[in-house]
Protein backbone atom coordinates (compact mmCIF):
# COMPACT_ATOMS: atom_id res chain seq x y z
CA UNK A 1 0.00 0.00 0.00
CA UNK A 2 1.14 3.51 -0.73
CA UNK A 3 0.18 5.04 2.62
CA UNK A 4 2.78 3.22 4.70
CA UNK A 5 6.55 3.24 4.59
CA UNK A 6 7.86 0.06 3.02
CA UNK A 7 10.63 -1.33 5.22
CA UNK A 8 14.05 -1.82 3.65
CA UNK A 9 14.72 -4.88 5.80
CA UNK A 10 12.43 -7.58 7.22
CA UNK A 11 10.53 -6.45 10.26
CA UNK A 12 10.85 -8.20 13.58
CA UNK A 13 7.66 -9.73 14.97
CA UNK A 14 5.34 -7.28 16.70
CA UNK A 15 6.01 -8.85 20.09
CA UNK A 16 9.68 -7.95 19.77
CA UNK A 17 9.06 -4.47 18.36
CA UNK A 18 6.53 -3.60 21.06
CA UNK A 19 8.40 -5.22 23.91
CA UNK A 20 6.64 -6.61 27.00
CA UNK A 21 2.98 -5.57 27.01
CA UNK A 22 1.05 -5.82 30.25
CA UNK A 23 -2.63 -6.64 30.31
CA UNK A 24 -4.74 -3.46 30.15
CA UNK A 25 -5.67 -1.96 33.49
CA UNK A 26 -9.47 -1.98 33.86
CA UNK A 27 -11.07 1.46 33.64
CA UNK A 28 -11.82 3.17 36.92
CA UNK A 29 -14.11 6.15 37.36
CA UNK A 30 -16.49 7.20 40.15
CA UNK A 31 -19.27 7.78 37.63
CA UNK A 32 -19.19 4.13 36.53
CA UNK A 33 -20.51 1.53 38.96
CA UNK A 34 -19.69 -1.49 36.77
CA UNK A 35 -17.46 -2.30 33.82
CA UNK A 36 -17.77 -5.62 32.03
CA UNK A 37 -17.38 -7.09 28.52
CA UNK A 38 -20.38 -6.47 26.30
CA UNK A 39 -22.62 -9.29 25.07
CA UNK A 40 -25.30 -9.60 22.43
CA UNK A 41 -27.86 -9.00 25.19
CA UNK A 42 -26.56 -5.41 25.38
CA UNK A 43 -27.51 -4.56 21.78
CA UNK A 44 -30.61 -2.56 22.69
CA UNK A 45 -28.81 -0.54 25.37
CA UNK A 46 -25.82 0.00 23.07
CA UNK A 47 -28.17 1.19 20.33
CA UNK A 48 -29.59 3.81 22.69
CA UNK A 49 -26.08 4.95 23.64
CA UNK A 50 -24.94 5.14 20.01
CA UNK A 51 -28.01 7.10 18.92
CA UNK A 52 -27.55 9.65 21.69
CA UNK A 53 -23.88 10.03 20.76
CA UNK A 54 -24.57 10.16 17.02
CA UNK A 55 -26.98 13.08 17.44
CA UNK A 56 -24.16 15.12 18.98
CA UNK A 57 -21.11 13.87 17.08
CA UNK A 58 -22.51 13.49 13.54
CA UNK A 59 -26.24 14.26 13.35
CA UNK A 60 -26.49 13.54 9.62
CA UNK A 61 -26.18 9.77 10.09
CA UNK A 62 -26.91 7.13 12.69
CA UNK A 63 -25.34 3.80 13.59
CA UNK A 64 -27.82 1.06 12.67
CA UNK A 65 -28.85 -1.45 15.31
CA UNK A 66 -28.03 -4.18 12.80
CA UNK A 67 -24.41 -3.01 12.62
CA UNK A 68 -24.06 -3.16 16.40
CA UNK A 69 -25.59 -6.64 16.53
CA UNK A 70 -23.32 -7.82 13.71
CA UNK A 71 -20.25 -7.08 15.83
CA UNK A 72 -21.25 -10.00 18.07
CA UNK A 73 -21.75 -12.52 15.26
CA UNK A 74 -18.81 -12.23 12.87
CA UNK A 75 -15.73 -14.40 13.33
CA UNK A 76 -13.10 -11.67 13.47
CA UNK A 77 -14.41 -9.96 16.62
CA UNK A 78 -13.83 -11.03 20.22
CA UNK A 79 -16.34 -9.15 22.42
CA UNK A 80 -15.21 -10.97 25.55
CA UNK A 81 -11.68 -9.54 25.33
CA UNK A 82 -12.08 -6.52 23.06
CA UNK A 83 -15.11 -4.70 24.44
CA UNK A 84 -16.31 -3.12 27.65
CA UNK A 85 -19.55 -1.47 28.69
CA UNK A 86 -19.89 0.87 31.67
CA UNK A 87 -23.04 1.32 33.77
CA UNK A 88 -23.87 4.09 36.19
CA UNK A 89 -25.29 3.48 39.67
CA UNK A 90 -28.81 3.33 38.25
CA UNK A 91 -27.84 0.54 35.85
CA UNK A 92 -27.86 2.73 32.73
CA UNK A 93 -25.28 1.96 30.05
CA UNK A 94 -23.42 5.25 29.55
CA UNK A 95 -20.05 4.19 28.11
CA UNK A 96 -18.64 1.60 25.75
CA UNK A 97 -15.18 0.64 24.57
CA UNK A 98 -14.32 -1.48 21.55
CA UNK A 99 -11.18 -2.65 19.75
CA UNK A 100 -11.54 -4.27 16.33
CA UNK A 101 -8.80 -6.07 14.45
CA UNK A 102 -9.21 -5.96 10.68
CA UNK A 103 -9.73 -9.55 9.45
CA UNK A 104 -7.19 -9.14 6.64
CA UNK A 105 -3.73 -9.66 8.14
CA UNK A 106 -1.60 -10.61 5.14
CA UNK A 107 0.19 -7.32 4.44
CA UNK A 108 -0.50 -5.15 7.49
CA UNK A 109 -2.35 -5.28 10.81
CA UNK A 110 -4.93 -2.59 11.48
CA UNK A 111 -6.66 -1.95 14.81
CA UNK A 112 -9.64 0.37 15.22
CA UNK A 113 -10.73 2.02 18.48
CA UNK A 114 -14.37 3.10 18.73
CA UNK A 115 -15.48 4.11 22.20
CA UNK A 116 -18.61 6.03 23.16
CA UNK A 117 -19.65 8.10 26.17
CA UNK A 118 -23.20 9.34 26.56
CA UNK A 119 -23.30 13.12 25.94
CA UNK A 120 -24.83 13.67 29.38
CA UNK A 121 -21.78 12.02 31.00
CA UNK A 122 -19.03 13.72 29.03
CA UNK A 123 -16.44 16.08 30.42
CA UNK A 124 -15.88 14.00 33.54
CA UNK A 125 -12.90 11.87 32.46
CA UNK A 126 -14.83 8.75 31.45
CA UNK A 127 -13.74 9.07 27.83
CA UNK A 128 -10.11 9.30 28.90
CA UNK A 129 -10.43 5.97 30.71
CA UNK A 130 -12.20 4.41 27.73
CA UNK A 131 -9.48 5.53 25.30
CA UNK A 132 -6.70 4.43 27.65
CA UNK A 133 -8.14 0.93 28.03
CA UNK A 134 -8.75 0.61 24.28
CA UNK A 135 -5.19 1.63 23.45
CA UNK A 136 -3.67 -0.71 26.03
CA UNK A 137 -5.85 -3.59 24.83
CA UNK A 138 -4.93 -2.87 21.19
CA UNK A 139 -1.23 -3.03 22.02
CA UNK A 140 -1.74 -6.29 23.89
CA UNK A 141 -3.64 -7.75 20.92
CA UNK A 142 -0.94 -6.64 18.47
CA UNK A 143 1.74 -8.34 20.54
CA UNK A 144 -0.35 -11.50 20.75
CA UNK A 145 -0.65 -11.69 16.97
CA UNK A 146 3.17 -11.68 16.83
CA UNK A 147 3.25 -11.00 13.09
CA UNK A 148 6.28 -9.59 11.28
CA UNK A 149 4.14 -6.93 9.60
CA UNK A 150 3.61 -3.17 9.81
CA UNK A 151 0.80 -2.34 12.23
CA UNK A 152 -1.34 0.68 12.96
CA UNK A 153 -4.02 1.79 15.42
CA UNK A 154 -6.77 4.04 14.03
CA UNK A 155 -9.33 6.39 15.54
CA UNK A 156 -11.83 8.06 13.21
CA UNK A 157 -13.57 11.22 14.44
CA UNK A 158 -15.78 13.87 12.91
CA UNK A 159 -14.25 17.31 12.60
CA UNK A 160 -16.44 18.70 15.36
CA UNK A 161 -15.69 15.88 17.78
CA UNK A 162 -12.69 17.61 19.28
CA UNK A 163 -12.98 15.56 22.47
CA UNK A 164 -12.27 12.29 20.69
CA UNK A 165 -9.44 13.88 18.74
CA UNK A 166 -7.87 15.22 21.94
CA UNK A 167 -8.08 11.85 23.66
CA UNK A 168 -6.50 10.11 20.66
CA UNK A 169 -3.60 12.56 20.47
CA UNK A 170 -2.95 12.04 24.20
CA UNK A 171 -2.33 8.37 23.36
CA UNK A 172 0.19 9.27 20.65
CA UNK A 173 -2.05 9.11 17.59
CA UNK A 174 -1.63 11.83 14.98
CA UNK A 175 -3.98 13.14 12.29
CA UNK A 176 -2.93 11.54 9.01
CA UNK A 177 -5.85 11.93 6.65
CA UNK A 178 -9.02 13.96 6.20
CA UNK A 179 -12.23 12.80 4.57
CA UNK A 180 -15.04 14.91 3.17
CA UNK A 181 -18.73 14.06 2.99
CA UNK A 182 -20.23 15.14 -0.32
CA UNK A 183 -23.92 15.41 -1.20
CA UNK A 184 -25.60 15.49 -4.62
CA UNK A 185 -29.13 16.80 -5.20
CA UNK A 186 -30.81 14.32 -7.54
CA UNK A 187 -33.31 16.91 -8.77
CA UNK A 188 -30.47 18.66 -10.60
CA UNK A 189 -29.82 17.40 -14.11
CA UNK A 190 -27.64 14.31 -14.19
CA UNK A 191 -25.14 14.32 -17.08
CA UNK A 192 -24.89 11.51 -19.56
CA UNK A 193 -21.63 9.58 -19.42
CA UNK A 194 -20.51 6.86 -21.79
CA UNK A 195 -17.62 4.59 -20.87
CA UNK A 196 -15.03 3.71 -23.47
CA UNK A 197 -14.07 0.13 -24.17
CA UNK A 198 -16.19 -3.01 -24.01
CA UNK A 199 -17.53 -2.74 -20.48
CA UNK A 200 -21.30 -2.94 -19.97
CA UNK A 201 -22.86 -1.09 -17.04
CA UNK A 202 -25.58 -3.08 -15.28
CA UNK A 203 -27.28 -3.47 -11.92
CA UNK A 204 -25.38 -5.40 -9.27
CA UNK A 205 -26.80 -8.86 -8.54
CA UNK A 206 -25.81 -11.65 -6.12
CA UNK A 207 -24.35 -13.74 -8.93
CA UNK A 208 -21.67 -11.06 -9.27
CA UNK A 209 -20.75 -11.12 -5.57
CA UNK A 210 -17.29 -12.67 -5.81
CA UNK A 211 -16.35 -10.89 -9.03
CA UNK A 212 -17.30 -7.58 -7.41
CA UNK A 213 -15.27 -8.37 -4.27
CA UNK A 214 -12.20 -9.08 -6.41
CA UNK A 215 -12.74 -5.82 -8.29
CA UNK A 216 -13.09 -3.92 -5.03
CA UNK A 217 -9.86 -5.36 -3.66
CA UNK A 218 -7.93 -4.55 -6.83
CA UNK A 219 -9.36 -1.04 -7.07
CA UNK A 220 -8.50 -0.17 -3.48
CA UNK A 221 -5.01 -1.66 -3.32
CA UNK A 222 -3.44 1.80 -3.66
CA UNK A 223 -5.92 3.62 -1.42
CA UNK A 224 -4.87 5.00 1.95
CA UNK A 225 -5.81 2.82 4.90
CA UNK A 226 -7.41 0.09 2.80
CA UNK A 227 -6.81 -3.63 3.22
CA UNK A 228 -8.32 -6.48 1.25
CA UNK A 229 -11.87 -7.44 2.14
CA UNK A 230 -12.05 -11.21 2.78
CA UNK A 231 -15.15 -13.22 1.78
CA UNK A 232 -16.86 -13.29 5.19
CA UNK A 233 -16.64 -9.54 5.66
CA UNK A 234 -17.81 -8.98 2.09
CA UNK A 235 -20.80 -11.25 2.70
CA UNK A 236 -21.87 -9.21 5.73
CA UNK A 237 -21.93 -6.12 3.51
CA UNK A 238 -23.48 -7.31 0.25
CA UNK A 239 -25.94 -9.67 1.96
CA UNK A 240 -26.80 -7.23 4.73
CA UNK A 241 -30.04 -5.31 5.16
CA UNK A 242 -28.93 -1.98 3.68
CA UNK A 243 -27.26 -2.64 0.32
CA UNK A 244 -29.60 -1.82 -2.56
CA UNK A 245 -28.73 -4.03 -5.54
CA UNK A 246 -31.41 -2.29 -7.59
CA UNK A 247 -29.57 1.02 -7.19
CA UNK A 248 -25.99 -0.31 -7.24
CA UNK A 249 -24.16 -0.51 -10.54
CA UNK A 250 -21.16 -2.44 -11.88
CA UNK A 251 -19.28 -2.38 -15.17
CA UNK A 252 -18.72 -5.88 -16.55
CA UNK A 253 -16.44 -7.28 -19.22
CA UNK A 254 -17.46 -10.88 -19.82
CA UNK A 255 -17.55 -12.49 -16.37
CA UNK A 256 -15.22 -9.87 -14.86
CA UNK A 257 -16.34 -6.82 -12.90
CA UNK A 258 -14.05 -3.89 -13.71
CA UNK A 259 -15.86 -1.02 -11.95
CA UNK A 260 -18.41 -0.64 -9.17
CA UNK A 261 -20.61 1.89 -7.43
CA UNK A 262 -22.48 0.21 -4.58
CA UNK A 263 -25.16 2.06 -2.67
CA UNK A 264 -27.10 1.42 0.52
CA UNK A 265 -30.18 2.96 2.11
CA UNK A 266 -30.75 3.43 5.82
CA UNK A 267 -34.09 5.15 6.22
CA UNK A 268 -33.31 5.99 9.85
CA UNK A 269 -30.89 8.63 8.56
CA UNK A 270 -33.57 10.50 6.67
CA UNK A 271 -35.18 12.18 9.68
CA UNK A 272 -31.93 13.80 10.82
CA UNK A 273 -30.79 14.56 7.27
CA UNK A 274 -34.09 16.14 6.30
CA UNK A 275 -34.21 14.28 2.99
CA UNK A 276 -34.28 10.76 1.58
CA UNK A 277 -30.95 9.51 0.33
CA UNK A 278 -28.74 6.73 -0.96
CA UNK A 279 -25.27 6.39 0.54
CA UNK A 280 -22.62 5.33 -1.97
CA UNK A 281 -20.44 2.99 0.08
CA UNK A 282 -17.89 2.01 -2.55
CA UNK A 283 -16.74 3.43 -5.87
CA UNK A 284 -13.81 1.80 -7.61
CA UNK A 285 -12.23 0.84 -10.91
CA UNK A 286 -9.72 -1.96 -11.35
CA UNK A 287 -6.29 -0.53 -11.90
CA UNK A 288 -5.92 -1.88 -15.45
CA UNK A 289 -9.16 -0.22 -16.54
CA UNK A 290 -8.66 3.30 -15.20
CA UNK A 291 -8.83 6.21 -17.62
CA UNK A 292 -11.82 4.81 -19.51
CA UNK A 293 -14.54 6.87 -17.80
CA UNK A 294 -15.82 3.79 -16.00
CA UNK A 295 -16.06 5.56 -12.62
CA UNK A 296 -18.35 8.36 -13.84
CA UNK A 297 -20.33 5.82 -15.87
CA UNK A 298 -21.23 3.63 -12.88
CA UNK A 299 -21.80 6.65 -10.60
CA UNK A 300 -24.16 8.30 -13.06
CA UNK A 301 -26.02 5.01 -13.56
CA UNK A 302 -26.48 4.76 -9.78
CA UNK A 303 -27.64 8.39 -9.55
CA UNK A 304 -30.23 7.83 -12.27
CA UNK A 305 -31.50 4.68 -10.56
CA UNK A 306 -31.75 6.49 -7.22
CA UNK A 307 -33.61 9.41 -8.78
CA UNK A 308 -36.01 7.04 -10.53
CA UNK A 309 -36.60 5.30 -7.18
CA UNK A 310 -37.80 8.61 -5.75
CA UNK A 311 -34.78 9.41 -3.58
CA UNK A 312 -33.80 13.05 -3.16
CA UNK A 313 -30.04 13.02 -2.67
CA UNK A 314 -26.91 10.88 -2.91
CA UNK A 315 -24.19 10.97 -0.24
CA UNK A 316 -20.62 9.70 -0.24
CA UNK A 317 -17.34 10.17 1.63
CA UNK A 318 -14.04 10.78 -0.11
CA UNK A 319 -10.40 10.85 0.89
CA UNK A 320 -9.30 14.44 0.29
CA UNK A 321 -5.93 13.16 -0.98
CA UNK A 322 -7.25 10.27 -3.06
CA UNK A 323 -4.59 9.12 -5.57
CA UNK A 324 -7.29 8.77 -8.23
CA UNK A 325 -8.50 12.37 -7.91
CA UNK A 326 -11.91 11.11 -6.84
CA UNK A 327 -12.90 14.29 -5.01
CA UNK A 328 -12.47 16.30 -8.22
CA UNK A 329 -14.50 13.76 -10.17
CA UNK A 330 -17.37 13.93 -7.68
CA UNK A 331 -17.35 17.72 -7.85
CA UNK A 332 -17.69 17.59 -11.63
CA UNK A 333 -20.66 15.25 -11.21
CA UNK A 334 -22.48 17.74 -9.00
CA UNK A 335 -21.50 16.61 -5.50
CA UNK A 336 -20.89 19.37 -2.96
CA UNK A 337 -18.71 19.10 0.15
CA UNK A 338 -20.45 19.29 3.53
CA UNK A 339 -18.85 17.71 6.63
CA UNK A 340 -15.32 16.50 7.31
CA UNK A 341 -13.78 13.75 9.43
CA UNK A 342 -10.25 12.85 10.37
CA UNK A 343 -8.28 9.63 10.76
CA UNK A 344 -5.81 9.65 13.65
CA UNK A 345 -3.15 6.95 13.48
CA UNK A 346 -0.24 5.53 15.43
CA UNK A 347 2.05 3.18 13.53
CA UNK A 348 4.24 0.39 14.82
Amino acid sequence: MTDDTTPTAPLAPLSQRLGPIAAPVPPAHPGIAEWRPSTIDDVDALTELFRASDLVDHPSWTTPREEIEESFTVSWTDPERNTLVGFDAAGRLIASAAVMVHPSRDAQVHMYLSGRVHPEARGRGIGREVMRWEHERALEALAELDLALPAAIFVYADEGDVGAQHLATRRGLVAERWFTTMVRDLSIEIPEVEASGDAVVRAYEPALKEATRLARNDAFRDHWGSLETPPERWDTFVEGPFLRPDLSRVAVEGDRVVALALGSVNEEDWATQGYSSVYIDLIGVTRDRRGRRLAPAVIVALLLAARDAGLEKAVLDVDTESPTGANNLYGRLGFEATERSVALVRRY
